[in-house]
């Protein structure tokens, strides 16, 4: 004689009370989100020409009277690119490593990497600018 179960047990639960928990959590946070007014500073960011762009080649300075400096001679804006590619003639991967006054507006740290990166579109190079930072205390 075989002993039969009267109450067999199902593995089965009710989804509609956990689709209304959902449906208000949707609610709540599509609400929440209309009212949090994000606080998003408008920046005029400088303009550039160049894409995604390590052995130091040359050092470029930038002080804080704006001024270029290719190694220690001073060069215009107009001259930088001529004098960097003179500097890095010849060799197919190398690094610009550039110093810049921490009051230097970024403008003038982009025209260093343009400079760079229009030199490697001419050659087919790899030269990469490396920005030199003075470490925290």
């Amino acid at each position: 004689m075989a002993i039969q179960i009267r109450n067999k047990r199902r593995a089965e639960f009710s989804t509609a009370s956990m689709s209304d928990l959902v449906f208000l959590l949707l609610i709540f946070f599509m609400l929440t989100s209309t009212l949090v007014a994000p606080n998003a500073i408008k920046l005029l960011l400088p303009q550039s020409n160049s894409k995604t762009m390590a052995k130091q080649t040359v050092t470029v300075y930038i002080d804080d009277n704006y001024r270029y400096y290719v190694e220690e001679q001073r060069v215009s804006e107009l001259q930088l690119q001529n004098i960097i590619d003179q500097v890095l003639v010849g060799q197919i991967d190398g690094s610009v490593v550039l110093r810049a006054d921490k009051s230097v507006p970024v403008q003038y740290v982009v025209n260093v990497i343009d400079a760079v990166n229009t030199i490697n579109n001419k050659y087919n190079t790899k030269h990469k600018v490396i920005l030199a930072t003075k470490p925290k205390k």
